[in-house]
């Protein structure tokens, strides 16, 4: 017998069992018929709700962006030294991954999320406002070239991205080939902030 849901339920109902399948088999694991048979709701309401599966998966991505954007901010404060809030949000960033793979390399991947969703874009850029805020004001060689904080925001995404994903990739894997399991910021450089940004 079907659960009955209100819209607003069903919705989020609905992202909730995909991000659940999706943490316990993977992308191939998920298609609307499996999500509709674990919320126990017929296999055309995800298509009414989101038009196809990629639309649903983009929904998930959203929260995904969410719950990356957290993990960044987690165990730090706003009023706490520049380089401790670089090293919080890089560690972060690789957390995430490693406890969320099948959802980190899919929010990523256009060939899963539509990036002109409204949704997504702007949970997106909530996550890459965390990169700019602890990229502001960093003194490094690149800094005082033209564009100078774009740079740097690119430096620091493509750090911490780059790690998560080759860790993902099972590199870095502790004994192999003699190598340690390093964390992050056993990787960072020492940057230092320049005195005149506020907050570092």
């Amino acid at each position: 017998m079907e659960k009955k849901y209100h819209h607003g339920d069903l919705r989020n109902a609905l992202i909730k069992a995909g991000m659940e399948i999706l943490e316990e088999n993977g992308l191939p694991g998920l298609s609307l018929r499996a999500i509709a048979a674990r919320v126990g709701v017929s296999h055309t309401a995800p298509k009414n709700h989101f038009g196809s599966l990629r639309g649903l998966l983009t929904a998930i991505g959203a929260e995904g962006f969410r719950m990356h954007a957290r993990a960044m901010r987690d165990g730090v404060s706003e009023t706490s030294p520049g380089k401790e809030r670089l090293r919080a949000a890089i560690d972060g960033y690789v957390a995430f991954a490693e406890a969320h793979p099948a959802l980190f390399a899919m929010m990523f991947s256009p060939l899963y999320c539509d990036f002109a969703d409204e949704d997504l874009s702007t949970e997106a850029r909530k996550s890459y406002a965390v990169l700019e805020d602890i990229s502001t004001g960093l003194d490094w060689d690149k800094g005082a070239l033209p564009h100078g904080q774009l740079r740097t925001e690119m430096m620091l995404w493509s750090l911490a991205h780059g790690f998560a994903t080759l860790r993902l990739a099972g590199q870095f894997r502790d004994g192999d080939c003699g190598i340690p399991k390093f964390a992050p910021q056993d990787i960072l450089p020492d940057f230092d902030y320049r005195p005149d940004v506020p907050g570092h």
